[in-house]
């Protein structure tokens, strides 16, 4: 039983360090920093437009 949770612990680790290794490659640098841009793209206020008879805010 111990041999299998050593195998599948070393998969596991094997895993993170493959999508670490992928997130930060040369290849996705570009990707990254049009998505590290995201938040700033967006309009600082929504307008709502106010429609007749109130609101019951």
């Amino acid at each position: 039983m111990a041999i299998i949770n050593a195998i599948a612990t070393i998969l596991a680790m094997l895993t993170f360090l493959g999508i670490v290794w992928w997130a930060f490659s040369r290849v996705r640098a570009q990707a990254n920093h049009e998505a590290s841009m995201l938040p700033f793209a967006l309009p600082d206020e929504f307008v709502t437009e106010k429609k007749e008879g109130g609101s019951h805010e």
